[in-house]
């Protein structure tokens, strides 16, 4: 099988603090030989853009202010952010975008986060990595402000239904699809619609530690996500577009790949791992 690319696994989590090196073992094992580890907050961007460093051509970084931590980004962050997109390994701008699904961070501080990003993205002319959850009219009138002037945008761990997936479509995002497909109760409604995904905009992705499949059996005792089960979403989605998981695996790795431009998969060099401290989590 073609090797795999998790696009979006949120490594620098404190529950990967203690085996990061067998983790990316275990993905690599697995198949997963690259991983884009998102950032979140600045320090977390930070931490990401680390780990790319120490794992160079396994590990790569998106660097940005997910929308929950919106309420902590201030215009002195915009500077470090514009210096870490700079770095070796660091491969798009983001997680940015709005998320009125809990609101940990106010519409308006949501909104000036998500724009300030996408202006350093145009700026850099790096690749977006977006999120969005409740908010979809909003999150889409800004981003077709910029869309003329965007790079390659892709919507992360894509949940929602037919109208917004062909919105994003239409506008020429790709898609990256999640555990979500794997899961029974909310997530279904996929099934079909991954079907409408054109092949060269389908990437996968677990962002681990959430969002571990619903069916995976055995399930692991911490209930962990990690990307060495991204093979398990790649099977659920294959038989889901009909197609075979070596087809699939083929197609969106060379997806993520012109995405993200990364270079060929090397071989393993785990070399440590990065501590860190998280951020305030507005709530969380």
């Amino acid at each position: 099988m073609s090797e795999l690319v998790d696009i979006g696994a949120n490594l620098t989590h404190e529950s990967f603090a203690g085996d990061l090196d067998a983790v990316i073992a275990r993905a690599r094992d697995a198949g997963v030989t690259r991983m884009v580890v998102t950032g979140s907050t600045v320090e977390h961007s930070s931490a990401a853009a680390a780990l790319a460093a120490a794992h160079p051509g396994v590990l790569h970084a998106t660097v940005g202010v997910h929308p929950h931590h919106a309420c902590d980004f201030a215009a002195a962050d915009l500077p470090r952010l514009k210096t870490l997109a700079g770095l070796p390994g660091v491969v798009a701008v983001g997680e940015c975008g709005l998320d009125h699904f809990r609101n940990y961070s106010s519409p308006a501080e949501q909104e000036r986060a998500f724009i300030a990003q996408l202006e350093l993205a145009v700026e850099l002319q790096r690749p977006v990595f977006l999120h969005q959850r409740e908010a979809h009219d909003r999150f889409l009138g800004i981003l077709k402000d910029f869309r003329d002037h965007l790079g390659p945008a892709v919507a992360h761990c894509f949940t929602a239904g037919q109208r917004e997936l062909w919105a994003y479509l239409d506008l020429d995002l790709h898609i990256g699809i999640t555990g979500w497909i794997c899961d029974e109760r909310r997530g279904s409604h996929l099934e079909t619609l991954v079907r409408d995904i054109p092949a060269d905009r389908l990437m996968l992705e677990t962002d681990a530690p959430y969002l571990l499949p619903r069916d995976l059996r055995p399930r692991p005792k911490s209930r962990r996500n990690e990307p060495a089960y991204l093979p398990h979403v790649l099977a659920k989605v294959a038989a889901c577009r009909q197609t075979t998981a070596e087809a699939l695996a083929a197609s969106t790795t060379a997806t993520a790949e012109r995405f993200f431009r990364l270079q060929p998969a090397v071989s393993a060099s785990a070399v440590g791992t990065q501590d860190f401290e998280p951020r305030s989590t507005c709530g969380v």
